[in-house]
């Protein structure tokens, strides 16, 4: 009798200390899946939108990526009173209003200059050309320049973290 209360007690022990080191292994390697704090960082970027002017285009930086920032201007905005695709593409921030894209041509991954006299985008690699709203003006590109998902903070706005006006964007088919 008193040898089966043995074994049973070694087996609980031994059932114990397994499952004890069957988690603690899980989590190890739970941990080194999980993206480091400084890849985490960088997943976001936090932009003050009061700091730039208008019909300046400047190209920030995201997740490697050049982000082109441009707040428009009377001119620009009166060019896309009509145009509803131009306006869809639109984001307000307080009261100014920005194209905010991609840096990269949609065609091969060019980067497209800025052309401040036309208020366009030209892709030199192949011709392509993108309006001031990032919209294809001229082919080989096959859609507009991509907006990375964003949201609005106030004046700031954050690049990386999903808001309501990127994601209305993305379910009317604006961008990918």
């Amino acid at each position: 009798m008193e040898e089966n209360s043995r074994r049973g007690f070694m087996g609980k022990a031994f059932g114990a200390v397994a499952a004890v080191g069957a988690v603690g292994s899980l989590v190890a390697m739970k941990r080194t899946w999980d993206p480091l704090p400084s890849v985490k960082a960088a997943g976001f970027t936090t932009l003050d939108m009061s700091k730039y002017e208008e019909g300046v285009m400047v190209t920030e930086k995201w997740r490697g990526k050049p982000i082109f920032v441009l707040k428009k201007t009377l001119a620009i905005m009166a060019e896309e009173k009509d145009k509803p695709e131009a306006q869809a593409r639109n984001i307000k921030v307080g009261d100014a209003n920005f194209m905010i894209a991609i840096g990269l041509c949609t065609h091969l991954g060019c980067i497209p200059a800025f052309r401040n006299d036309l208020n366009d985008f030209k892709c030199a690699c192949h011709g392509g050309e993108f309006t001031a709203s990032g919209l294809v003006q001229k082919a080989p590109p096959p859609r507009g320049l991509d907006i990375p998902p964003f949201k609005i903070n106030g004046n700031k706005l954050v690049l990386g973290e999903v808001g309501p006006e990127w994601q209305t964007m993305k379910d009317n088919g604006v961008t990918l």
